[in-house]
């Protein structure tokens, strides 16, 4: 498993995601040819977070057999595999060993990216949450005393509560994933 792919029922559930890897055949159509027998596939991997995700995936390609070598662009999240040979080396396979959902790069594909969205709605509920929290907090900051100050500081704790815990989710699965395998990441 990687240090920080996020996906927990991914890798809770590999048996499934073994089905459905592309065949050598469609990983030979959609690599490129470089010349001198040495091809190129490129692959999305959407949960590649950090550096130690990037150093995982490289490392892990370049001890396949046929693999010249393998480089991990962060910002479009896909991975540019070269190989030789005529048999593909099982790279999908040992990138979701890794704990990486890896597939053949499709532009049409990035375009509804699951994360975004779900970083997009983590923001939204935190803005609102901390809207709503300061609101509370003028009367504090008025110079509320006793039972007011002590009601309105419940009140922003159970706004709070539920708002870190759904909008920190992504980067708390993140973490858990990288202490349940023995690793660390930026969300540890």
């Amino acid at each position: 498993m990687s240090c920080c792919a996020p996906g927990a029922e991914m890798a809770l559930d590999l048996g499934s995601a073994a089905s459905v890897l592309p065949s050598s055949q469609e990983i030979r159509l959609a690599s490129r040819s470089l010349g001198d027998d040495l091809r190129q596939t490129d692959l999305s991997v959407p949960m590649v977070h950090c550096a130690a995700c990037i150093r995982t995936i490289e490392t892990a390609m370049a001890k396949l057999d046929n693999v010249e070598g393998a480089r991990v662009n962060l910002s479009t999240k896909r991975v540019a595999i070269r190989w030789r040979g005529d048999k593909v080396p099982p790279f999908v396979a040992s990138l979701g060993r890794l704990g990486y959902e890896a597939h053949l790069f499709a532009a049409e594909i990035d375009k509804n990216d699951k994360t975004l969205a779900e970083l997009i709605c983590a923001v939204a509920v935190a803005g609102f949450a901390a809207g709503n929290i300061m609101l509370l907090s003028v009367s504090v900051w008025s110079g509320a005393e006793g039972a007011t100050r002590d009601l309105f500081h419940w009140v922003s704790a159970l706004i709070a509560i539920p708002a870190l815990a759904f909008a920190g989710g992504i980067f708390f699965r993140s973490a858990w994933n990288a202490l349940r395998h023995g690793r660390m990441n930026m969300d540890v």
